[in-house]
């Protein structure tokens, strides 16, 4: 329950006065209070992006992050959590959360910050508005994290996507780890690596690179579930996995690697 009251001049101390008729809030219990008017920005309802459902106590923890970098960091454009924080469940170890400004910002100490006041690691990506868009144009991760997330201002970003073979080559690097350190890597690290590897062939062919279309290509390409087999460190049938994805991963490459030859023939 919550409730707005006005702090009154008293003879002796100050008072707040609450109605007498009223639901919780029983005489002896502690309360704590604070001034409207610094609470009223992250106080209001985060801005929900093909979020069907998110629990409440995430909720509250989405609006105390919001609060702490609003409280920390003097100018800023948009905060925007992403990742699987926001998927249904508890299924997450950390809160991935970018911060978009023009000015320097200590990232790390925000994170150490935020860690401290939930008890949740948080990754914090602090970028300027230009390096967004570059990343939403060329970096078909950008496109997937931006696809599904929670944020403080309402967004609209509208960049046009632009094949770059030589960054996308860089890109795919990150997912040739999976095939020499699989039984090494976390059920997160496995998923991302695939679901890396999956979004670019998707922004190559020119079609949709969101979280949930990318999840259902996973699922297409290498057996029912896998999404959440993989992110769950649970995959059954590791050589039938392997050989899949290494064949994947070699026509894609492939592909990226012609892709960057008539690049070059053309420039």
């Amino acid at each position: 329950m919550e409730l707005i009251s006005k702090v009154s001049k008293g003879s002796v101390m100050d008072q707040i006065y609450l109605p007498k008729k009223r639901m919780g809030f029983e005489a002896g219990t502690y309360v704590a209070i604070r001034p409207l008017q610094e609470t009223a920005k992250v106080d209001a309802m985060p801005i929900f992006y093909n979020i069907e459902y998110l629990e409440p106590v995430k909720v509250a923890i989405t609006k105390e992050i919001f609060g702490l970098i609003d409280k920390n960091t003097s100018d800023y454009d948009n905060v925007i959590i992403t990742g699987s924080f926001i998927e249904s469940g508890f299924n997450f170890n950390d809160i991935d959360v970018l911060l978009i400004s023009e000015e320097k910002i200590k990232s790390e100490q925000l994170g150490e910050l935020i860690e401290k006041n939930t008890g949740i690691p948080a990754h914090v990506i602090a970028m300027d508005n230009k390096t967004l868009m570059k990343g939403i144009s060329t970096d078909p991760l950008y496109r997937t994290m931006l696809s599904k997330c929670v944020s403080i201002k309402r967004f609209v970003y509208n960049a046009k996507p632009e094949i770059n073979y030589k960054i996308l080559d860089v890109h795919l690097l990150k997912s040739k780890l999976l095939i020499e350190n699989f039984d090494f890597l976390t059920g997160k690290e496995k998923y991302e690596m695939v679901r890396n590897a999956v979004a670019i062939a998707r922004f190559i062919e020119g079609k949709e690179v969101s979280k949930s279309k990318v999840d259902e290509n996973i699922r297409l390409l290498f057996g029912k579930e896998m999404d959440e087999r993989l992110e769950e460190n649970m995959i059954t049938d590791k050589k039938d996995f392997i050989e899949k994805y290494n064949k994947f991963y070699k026509t894609l490459s492939s592909k990226i690697l012609e892709g960057v030859k008539n690049d070059s023939k053309q420039e």
